[in-house]
Order: C-alpha cells, then sequence, then structure tokens
C-alpha cells in the first residue's frame, strides 16, 4: 500500500531526537518529497546531515520552536508536521517548570497556530503516558499539549486534521534509560534503580514509528493514538540486561551489584496508557486504543476493523509484566 508520506512535504520539529530521526528516515525510504527538520540542537543537525549524506529534497533548519515567528516560517508549504520537539526528561522539568511549559505548551501552540495559517493537511504531536493522571510537571504539560490538539476537532477553525500518539518508554532512545543502564554495567556497576516497585510501559522504535503512521493515516481529528504495549519491571530489565551485557563488558552478571537511590520528583511506581475516564470511551484495533475526541460522536466505521473497549480496567488489573526470559529475547534484538 502507497504511504501517506509518499510525494508528501513534510515537517519534523524535534528533528534530531531519537523519535524524530527515525520519521525522518521512514519519510526517506517511504519518498517524502521535501523534509524539513527541525531542531535547537547544532551539533544534532549537523550530524544527522552527514549520517543521512547529501541529499536535496532535505532542509537541516537550526531554531527554537517558542519562537513564533520561526514556526510560521517553517510550517510554509508543508503537507504533514510530526511534532516531536519536548522537554522529556521528568526531573530536569520539575526543576525547572516554566520552561518545560514554554516548550511543551507554548510551542505545541505555535505549532497548532502555523498549521492552521498555512493549511497543513495534518499534524501528529508526539505525547507519553506521563500525561495519564500526571503528577509531575512534565505530565502535566503534555497533557495539556494533547488537549490543545483535541480542541481544534472542536473549534474547526481550518481542514487541518490534529491528533496525538502517546508512547511510553521506548527502547534505546537518546536519553532513555537503557544507555545509562548499559553504561553503568560497562563500568562495573554498581546499577541505579529508584525503587523495586518501579513498572513501565515499553516500545521500540519501530513501534513508534508504526503508531505514528497509523495515527497520520487514521486521524479523524482530536484523537489520541496509544498503542498496546508490553508492561516491563524495572527490576527485570535490569537483571536482564546484566545478564547479557556483563559478560561482554568482562564481568560476571552475579558482581554487578544494584543500588537502590530512591524515587525522583515527579515519579509514579506505575505509568498507565489510559485515565479511568478515558476507558470508559476509548475504541481499540487489535494493535492500539483509540482515545476519540470528547466533542463529538464517535464513528467506528471511520477506523477500520475498530470496536468499542470492555473491561478495560480488568485488562490492565490483570496485565502481567514481562519475564526476565521475554526481556532478554527483546534485548537480543538491540544489542
Amino acid at each position: 500500500m502507497k504511504s501517506i508520506l509518499s510525494k508528501k512535504n513534510i515537517l519534523v520539529t524535534g528533528g534530531t531526537g531519537s523519535i524524530g530521526q527515525a520519521i525522518v528516515k521512514r519519510a526517506i525510504a517511504d519518498g517524502a518529497k521535501h523534509i524539513k527538520v527541525f531542531s535547537n540542537d547544532e551539533n544534532g543537525l549537523y550530524e544527522l546531515e552527514l549520517d543521512l549524506g547529501n541529499k536535496k529534497n532535505i532542509d537541516f533548519i537550526i531554531g527554537d520552536i517558542r519562537d513564533e515567528n520561526t514556526v510560521k516560517i517553517i510550517t510554509k508549504k508543508i503537507d504533514i508536521i510530526f511534532h516531536a520537539a519536548a522537554l522529556k526528561h521528568v526531573d530536569r522539568c520539575e526543576l525547572y517548570p516554566i520552561e518545560a511549559f514554554s516548550v511543551n505548551v507554548l510551542g505545541t501552540k505555535n505549532i497548532v497556530k502555523s498549521a492552521i495559517d498555512e493549511n497543513v493537511k495534518r499534524v501528529i504531536s508526539i505525547s507519553t503516558d506521563k500525561a495519564v493522571n500526571p503528577i509531575g510537571v512534565m505530565g502535566a504539560t503534555k497533557l495539556l499539549g494533547e488537549k490543545l490538539l483535541a480542541s481544534e476537532a472542536f473549534h474547526k477553525h481550518s481542514s487541518t486534521i490534529f491528533a496525538s500518539v502517546r508512547f511510553g518508554n521506548v527502547f534505546h532512545t537518546r536519553g532513555s534509560i537503557l544507555p545509562r543502564i548499559e553504561n553503568q554495567i560497562k563500568q562495573g556497576g554498581p546499577i541505579t534503580l529508584t525503587d523495586k516497585r518501579m513498572k513501565r510501559f515499553f516500545m521500540t522504535k519501530n513501534d513508534a514509528v508504526s503508531l505514528i503512521l497509523n495515527a497520520t493515516e487514521l486521524a479523524q481529528g482530536g484523537e489520541t493514538f496509544v498503542l498496546k504495549m508490553p508492561l516491563l519491571k524495572l527490576e527485570d530489565l535490569f537483571e536482564s540486561m546484566k545478564t547479557l551485557l556483563a559478560p561482554k563488558y568482562g564481568y560476571s552478571p552475579s558482581k554487578i551489584k544494584t543500588k537502590i537511590i530512591g524515587v525522583r520528583p515527579g515519579e509514579k511506581f506505575t505509568e498507565y496508557l489510559l485515565s479511568s475516564f478515558e476507558m470508559e470511551n476509548v475504541i481499540e484495533t487489535q494493535n492500539f486504543f483509540i482515545i476519540p475526541t470528547m466533542f463529538e460522536k464517535t464513528n467506528l466505521s471511520k477506523y477500520p476493523k475498530a470496536k468499542k473497549s470492555k473491561n478495560l480496567q480488568k485488562y490492565f488489573e490483570t496485565l502481567k509484566p514481562l519475564s526476565k526470559n521475554e526481556i532478554l529475547k527483546i534485548l537480543k534484538t538491540l544489542y
């Protein structure tokens, strides 16, 4: 089937991040007409340009998502925007809440406004499971970002279709937990774990890109798309990483100790994919949930093979974390 990216003009904000780069590479592979990679990371843009080679249909643009004039300029003649620019570290956002708000909320507002002004066809924004019942700044700002896009389904300022995708933790992305733990193993330990009760939902970069493209294809306006992800205990993940990686660096897995360092501000013991209210209204396909806009009645026929979800509270209550062997199978595909 022809990709929705084929022959389209694409803008990727936060284009030097792991997800941004994955989207850029998929757009290249799927025959996008022109790609704008936007980031405030000068060196990241330089390295990505070297990595991709001399391609005449890619612009590498440095700038800040908070600058309304810059955002307006980069959205001109764009068909699809993938908005991945964000502050995403929980503890940093707690320490600098105004910065988090200005990037994650005001930056998203700039994208929405410019997309409307420039008649962009579709905008897909990257959110996080920390937006579900948020207790910290990062989750709260990402929830508000989701709401900004969802509200456009009601206001109908233009024909632009806005939607969000809600991620869990993404394996092996820049700034994620895996590179940090691998480096601790490489140094001989100790591995640092906040609390043994910590559980997280995880997805691969391929899962992330697949969810983004599905959302781009299916969005009618105002939805949030959420992948059905496996749940992992972080302690089991770290133990599995020790089993796999310690011998690579000349250590016995049993010699790598784990140090409990305590929960950081803004962290939960367990993240959730959906709130209780969302569970009552969500629809689902085989691979993901779709939280519809709250402003219009949901038309199931617009989403192929979707059905009304039932008894999701029990689904999540009985969802078991992956075993160490199951985690090892995933890790072996990454290392």
